[in-house]
């Protein structure tokens, strides 16, 4: 498969990864890549973090303690200091946490105070995080009760900002967060997945715009290079430029997702280069892209930057 548009080419790298005979993926929810561009996995079979080499070697597997079936985000954070770090979301199991890129847990963040929100019933199901320049973490609430939650560097509950509904500030299902660098001041994006769009916020929780053009349920981001990047759970790849101005469509499939039990399809249906239900997405420093997709035995894809 080779795309033009916008300026962009890719090219399918078909059966990239080499994965181990005695390893099997569960759910494939969320991607990374580290400066030097090796790929980490998060997933839901044990070992639940896998990595690989860039050119698709497997390298090791490890099990993160306190990560099970509900295994979600999925954020690889580089320090000042240059230390990398990853940041992890189980829905299920309501955690969220931080660890070495060998999965050993550094640092796990206490449940939201919100006594009025977390009432029997209404369950805290964290999605997804992202983390500021000073080091703050701010985590979504995407499958509990569309609530942003923000965090100091050490782990200290700061303030929560969000709630259900469409207006301005509000959510529903904030699947994904990013921070964006590249304006005036860091702004925070998330993915509104519920209500079909971005919602723009500045760190300390003060909406600022939506962007809801050319997409359809965004999952999440992955920023760089003047471009934003982000799986569109309903069959594609979309890239914005940093304006926010729509650049192009990936392996664009408007028929998966509206086929009989999606997305755990028949393997008869997947085609190369044709995404089904993406979720996660990383870039390298090449400009490769690496997509892990939302099927219950796991699918990854490698896109390979042409020009």
């Amino acid at each position: 498969m080779a795309v033009a548009t916008g300026g962009l080419r890719y090219e399918l790298v078909e059966g990239w990864e080499k994965l181990p005979e005695s390893f099997e993926f569960g759910y494939t929810h969320g991607i990374e890549v580290d400066h030097a561009d090796r790929v980490y996995v998060l997933h839901t079979k044990s070992p639940n973090l896998v990595v690989f080499e860039r050119d698709g070697r497997f390298v090791a597997g490890y099990n993160v303690e306190g990560i099970g079936s509900g295994a979600h985000g999925f954020y690889l954070h580089r320090e000042s200091d240059g230390a990398e770090y990853l940041y992890i979301t189980d829905t299920n199991a309501a955690t969220v946490i931080k660890t070495t890129l060998q999965g050993e847990v550094v640092l796990r963040l206490n449940p939201p105070i919100l006594p009025d929100v977390y009432v029997e019933g209404k369950a805290y199901k964290p999605t997804d995080l992202a983390v500021a320049p000073n080091g703050d973490i701010f985590v979504t609430d995407g499958y509990g009760q569309n609530w942003i939650h923000h965090y100091s560097a050490a782990g200290e509950y700061l303030r929560s900002f969000g709630g259900t509904g469409k207006e301005p500030g509000q959510l529903k299902c904030p699947h994904g967060i990013s921070v964006k660098l590249t304006g005036a001041e860091p702004e925070l994006y998330v993915a509104d997945r519920g209500n079909n769009r971005f919602q723009v916020f500045t760190l300390n929780g003060e909406h600022k715009r939506f962007i809801d053009h050319n997409m359809d349920k965004p999952c999440s981001f992955y920023i760089r290079d003047g471009l934003t990047y982000f799986p569109d759970l309903n069959s594609r790849i979309t890239i914005f430029n940093d304006e926010d101005q729509f650049v192009t469509h990936l392996g664009e499939d408007q028929q998966a997702y509206k086929q009989q039990g999606w997305p755990n399809l028949p393997k008869s249906y997947y085609r190369p280069g044709r995404f089904s239900s993406p979720h996660g997405l990383c870039v390298d420093s090449h400009g490769d892209i690496y997509v892990a997709e939302w099927i219950s035995d796991g699918r990854l894809t490698k896109l390979k930057r042409l020009s």
